[in-house]
């Protein structure tokens, strides 16, 4: 029998139509992170949303038992890939750990309000003791 996924909540308790993180043999799947302070405020430099973006993704791969070291895959979506560069250089200076996971860069339209990045993300879990259903915060399916 297979076990079943583990869903985690949002962190900061407010229902979304979206599970914050699921755990499934071994693996985090993060949702879709944005540079959004706990404010709900969006800087508007590239760099400072870069670091944001990875700052929030690194909360939820925690709450996972995962982390930015353990990230097998990463997709980045920008507003405009004319910021390649600049994203490219922050991302480097905030991914400090080598080697650096497979990732994929695309352009879209429509990130909404000032947000000019999305990053998605896949990570082996990789705590010894990684959630549970019983650990609160966590919806078991």
């Amino acid at each position: 029998m297979t076990a079943a996924p583990l869903i985690l909540a949002h962190a900061d308790g407010i229902v979304r139509p979206y599970s914050a993180v699921a755990v499934h043999r071994g693996v985090a799947y993060p949702c879709g992170q944005v540079p959004v302070r706990p404010d709900g405020s969006t800087p508007v430099d590239l760099a400072e949303q870069v670091h944001l973006v990875f700052d929030n993704l690194e909360a939820a791969l925690s709450r996972a038992g995962a982390s930015l070291a353990s990230l097998l895959q990463v997709a980045v979506y920008l507003a405009d890939l004319a910021e390649f560069d600049d994203y490219n250089q922050a991302y480097l200076d905030r991914m400090s750990h080598r080697p650096l996971p497979p990732r994929t860069t695309i352009q879209v339209a429509g990130l909404r309000g000032a947000k000019r990045i999305e990053v998605a993300a896949i990570a082996a879990v990789t705590d010894s003791c990684p959630p549970t259903a019983s650990s609160g915060s966590l919806f078991s399916h």
